[in-house]
């Protein structure tokens, strides 16, 4: 069966190429260089009038075709929607012959007045119609029947996921709804910096290459720079490079970039994502999480004009106060162990008996953080600053001021994800040094996502640093939760895939 459909699809692109061959012999130019559009297909249904045949051009991608001898309709998709067209032999000539070659995925521009059918549908009356691309290959339309029950069947639908993801440019054709995704994606991005230019903060770009890999806990990708032989690394976290530019007298920067971590993929991680760091001196963590409250009530109601979302079966309220809780108090709390107190056979002993693979788990901190993702982190639901993390656990956030091993540190959690994270960042250059040593140590015992020493970062921290609060926020995840999306892939464009096989 699988053949048939493979040689019933080779005949479809065979006829679209016999297609093109007899336009061409027409004269009629396939892929054409412009075609003029003054209106589209969302502008001319809201500003109808029925006493106004209104001239417009425009031009989308056929989706259905409709033909009846001498008089055709067909509806065309652009950017906005979809509009049908209405079109006479007897107004068209050589041109309805060429249309009768033209299928469902093909370009055409159209120009016309605006009328109304005897249906009621708003459609353009064509006048001139111009062919702008041949589509060679058949577009996945899915056709709906009703059957005698009622009940709305749904064939040939690209529904494939995978498929999908590869061939992202016909999901965004045959699926309107995944275009209604990357739109609200935008608009949330620019929504973000909109709060963070009015609030004093500068946007900067820091390095994609780098020397050393810093900022996160992360394996990082490899590539080699010739002219100067040495090899380099993929940004894994822009934080050191912006705290260098705290040191140099910036009163608030960030920048929203591309990261690259080569880690496993699943629902939340794909190995290019998008990130926003941002680090503001003279505050704390504290001020902090107020600052992100204020961000997500601003992005919120901006771009959708709610601050209660449906997640996975999950009613989100973002609006503020969150909550707040002791990640060490929360461990205690479903496993009766005190993490902080805790030596490294305590706790291994803690996560077998939570099922968790030890494979890896090299460290205290890797351990700490695997019981906490075991025990609490499917929980938080609602939005809930997780805070004052482990030492271990932090290498970069200042110690707490008041409690004894553990730094000044939240991440955010929604719908059990972590979508940002915090600190009060650390500032003292021989304590970071200290904290970058005992990283090396965690490396040479197998820990290949630990810190390297990054000894121009430290002379920079040693002409001195302000008191700064630093934040960084996924933003693949929080597009995710926002528009109700089940994995990254669906809010990527174009997520990493495993080779296509031939």
């Amino acid at each position: 069966m699988d053949n048939l459909i493979q040689q019933e699809y080779n005949d479809l692109i065979k006829r679209r190429f016999e297609e093109l061959d007899e336009l061409k012999k027409m004269g009629i130019e396939p892929y054409a260089y412009e075609f003029d559009v003054n209106s589209d297909s969302e502008d001319i249904k809201n500003n109808f009038k029925e006493d106004e045949h209104r001239s417009v051009k425009i031009a989308g991608r056929i989706m259905a075709i409709r033909r009846m001898g001498k008089a055709s309709f067909a509806h065309i998709q652009d950017h906005k929607g979809r509009i049908q067209i209405y079109l006479k032999k007897d107004e068209l000539g050589e041109m309805y012959d060429a249309f009768k070659l033209m299928d469902i995925g093909d370009i055409v521009g159209v120009e016309g007045f605006v009328f109304k059918t005897k249906t009621g549908e708003i459609s353009v009356h064509t006048q001139k119609l111009v062919l702008l691309a041949k589509g060679l290959r058949p577009i996945p339309i899915a056709k709906e029947v009703v059957d005698e029950n009622g009940n709305k069947i749904i064939y040939d639908q690209f529904a494939d996921k995978e498929l999908r993801y590869r061939q992202r440019y016909v999901d965004l054709v045959v699926n309107p709804e995944v275009k209604d995704v990357f739109i609200k994606r935008s608009k949330i991005i620019s929504t973000i910096r909109e709060f963070l230019d009015s609030k004093g903060l500068l946007e900067v770009e820091t390095p994609v290459l780098q020397p050393l890999y810093g900022g996160a806990a992360a394996r990082p990708f490899i590539t080699h720079h010739n002219a100067l032989d040495i090899d380099l690394y993929l940004r894994i976290a822009d934080e050191l490079y912006l705290k260098r530019l705290i040191v140099g007298g910036f009163n608030g920067v960030y920048e929203i970039s591309k990261d690259f971590r080569n880690e496993g993929m699943d629902r939340s991680h794909n190995p290019e994502f998008t990130m926003l760091e941002l680090y503001v001196p003279y505050k704390d963590y504290n001020w902090m999480m107020n600052f992100v409250e204020e961000l997500f009530e601003y992005l919120c109601n901006k771009v959708f004009g709610t601050m209660k979302f449906t997640y996975e079966n999950h009613e989100i309220d973002f609006t503020r106060p969150w909550k707040r809780i002791s990640m060490i108090e929360a461990i205690e709390e479903k496993t009766g162990v005190n993490v902080i107190q805790a030596d490294f056979e305590t706790l291994k002993s803690v996560a077998k008996k939570l099922n968790i693979d030890l494979a890896g788990l090299n460290s205290k901190a890797k351990l700490i953080d695997e019981i906490f993702s075991a025990t609490v982190e499917g929980e938080l639901i609602q939005p809930t600053f997780v805070m004052d993390y482990p030492v271990e656990l932090s290498p970069l956030a200042k110690k707490h001021r008041t409690k004894e091993g553990v730094v000044e540190r939240f991440e955010a959690y929604v719908a059990g994800k972590e979508i940002c994270n915090a600190f009060s960042e650390l500032n003292d250059p021989l304590d970071q040094r200290a904290r970058f040593e005992e990283q090396v140590k965690m490396r040479e015992a197998g820990d290949d996502e630990a810190h390297q020493i990054d000894e121009d970062f430290l002379r920079a921290l040693e002409y001195g640093m302000p008191p700064t609060a630093g934040l960084g926020i996924g933003i693949d995840r929080l597009v995710m939760i926002l528009t109700n999306q089940p994995s990254i892939r669906d809010v990527i464009f174009f997520p990493q895939m495993k080779p296509e096989i031939k």
